[in-house]
């Protein structure tokens, strides 16, 4: 039998009593929208209700993309998705848990890297060309994309590729960032997979290891890395001192001050809003603005630059989250993004996530996908490098 009273309070920050039944998340889910059985709304009525035995035993518990759709249309201000870490950091503590993709793999390389005695090869991918340094001001966060390249070598993939570049072009902007031969993965995965403490291990070694280089600005090309250090750090009590930006923020930056030219390209490109960068951070403008080559404000489709359908605040995400359940909704939710890429006449993706990347490339992996509707889905500081004069 579950201990409701714990439960009980945590449940009250989310604001969930304060359901009105309106059905608004239910209207603008993701999951939802593919799967009749799903609704944002039941499983809240369940918690509410303390039925936590059947609730934590249920599929659909680990089916929600945390992706915050529902966050942004509730009116009673609800925080469904921190509901939803609520119960499943309290279904693992029972017992219970999803259904890993790729067979827990990832979940696995995640909680090895807690081991304190880990001696990884971090950095082999470092080209002789490339300049980094142990210490220094600006650090670059590399994230799993060296281990989700093994992983996934079957998708014809290169998450690596968003790291080579984002190093050449801060070469090419004269700094030579820090790299870490002991950084760890972030913990983003694990935390909202419902494991507390292996997701405190990983955060308290990061921030341990990044002390030592002297960084005051840690760069990320993972949008879920970056709302790990930007929200998940600070929610569970850890300090972070360093400024937090994501390569396309640094970019803007750049382009705004003259520091970075682009050269005119006329490919046809559009932008997959992250959840995490988008809805999680509210950052909307900069990806674009590098995109654009712009500074002013982008809105729409603007010379190569084409929005999509659903975009900014309202934007269909990439299908799966924290590599679990992913099944035939995530497929058909995957689909729909790229039917909606394809719509706007755009050649490639732009991506800000390796995770958008790698789902999207997955989806693609399906011939009659690919076939109606094919784009080229690379990461944004691969697409800048190639534009830089």
């Amino acid at each position: 039998m579950v201990e409701t009273i714990e439960i009980e309070e945590q449940i009250k920050h989310t604001n969930a009593y304060a359901c009105l039944e309106c059905g608004k998340c239910t209207s603008v889910c993701p999951i939802s929208r593919y799967s009749r059985r799903y609704s944002p709304r039941i499983l809240l009525n369940q918690a509410l209700k303390n039925d936590y035995d059947d609730l934590f035993q249920d599929y659909d518990l680990w089916s929600c993309l945390t992706c915050g759709k529902c966050d942004e249309v509730c009116p009673s201000g609800i925080h469904y998705i921190d509901l939803t870490q609520i119960l499943r950091s309290s279904a693992l503590a029972e017992g219970f848990n999803g259904k890993c993709s790729h067979a827990g793999a990832l979940q696995s390389l995640s909680r090895i890297m807690t081991g304190e005695q880990l001696r990884q090869n971090r950095l082999e991918w470092v080209a002789d060309d490339m300049q980094t340094a142990a210490e220094g001001d600006i650090l670059y966060f590399v994230g799993c994309a060296p281990y989700f390249d093994v992983l996934f070598s079957d998708l014809d993939i290169s998450t690596l590729e968003a790291a080579e570049s984002s190093i050449r072009l801060l070469n090419r902007l004269d700094i030579t960032p820090v790299l870490m031969t002991d950084e760890r993965c972030c913990g983003h995965d694990l935390l909202w997979n419902g494991d507390v403490e292996n997701f405190k291990r990983l955060a308290e070694h990061n921030l341990k290891e990044i002390e030592k280089t002297g960084a005051k600005t840690i760069l990320f090309s993972c949008a879920e890395c970056l709302s790990g250090f930007k929200n998940l750090y600070t929610d569970y009590g850890f300090s972070v001192k360093a400024e937090l930006k994501h390569m396309s923020q640094f970019l803007a930056e750049k382009l705004a001050a003259g520091e970075l030219q682009l050269t005119a390209d006329d490919t046809n490109v559009t932008f997959q809003d992250p959840c995490r960068l988008g809805r999680h951070l509210g950052i909307y403008d900069e990806p674009r603005q590098v995109l654009t080559n712009s500074t002013a404000q982008p809105a729409g489709s603007t010379n190569h630059f084409h929005d999509m359908k659903e975009t900014g605040k309202r934007s269909l995400c990439c299908g799966v989250s924290a590599w679990m359940n992913c099944d035939l909704t995530s497929k058909t939710i995957q689909t729909e993004r790229l039917r909606q890429a394809h719509d706007t006449g755009a050649e490639v993706l732009a991506v800000a996530c390796p995770k958008c990347q790698i789902h999207l490339t997955c989806t693609m992996k399906d011939k009659a996908v690919s076939e109606k509707y094919g784009v080229r889905v690379r990461d944004i500081a691969a697409i800048t490098l190639e534009r830089m004069a």
